[in-house]
């Protein structure tokens, strides 16, 4: 038995502020577009604004802070990751290359035995 947690799901109240969330940031976006006749400044106020008061709508519900500490989670992992060094990467990718050549090599050959066994050696045999 594993001693990993269950998590359960939130209140109702906590998707609707991030619907909230999601309509406020799409209204600073459909602003920017229905604003065509403003100064560009203006648009961008409005795209920006409607993105960041998004966002921080979004901070606050129960569902927005989980997504962040995510985030900063898969961060984290990402960080620890090893990478391959470069020639690590140039082996295995002249290693791939050798065997797509041998792989092409190999079934042009079958295919090359096939078609003359089927139409050279079938066919005239037939006929």
């Amino acid at each position: 038995m594993s001693n990993q947690s269950v998590e359960t799901v939130g209140s109702k109240s906590g998707y609707v502020i991030v619907a909230l969330a999601v309509l406020i940031a799409a209204g600073g976006i459909v602003g920017y577009s229905f604003l065509t006749e403003q100064p560009t400044a203006v648009r961008l106020v409005v795209l920006l604004g409607g993105i960041i008061l998004g966002l921080a709508v979004a901070w606050f519900s129960q569902p927005g802070k989980q997504f962040i500490g995510y985030a900063r989670d898969s961060y984290n992992e990402a960080r620890r990751v090893v990478w391959p060094t470069r020639k690590e990467t140039i082996q295995t990718t002249l290693i791939v290359f050798a065997f797509v050549a041998i792989m092409a090599i190999f079934l042009f050959v079958t295919d090359k035995v096939l078609e003359w066994a089927l139409y050279d050696l079938l066919l005239k045999w037939r006929g």
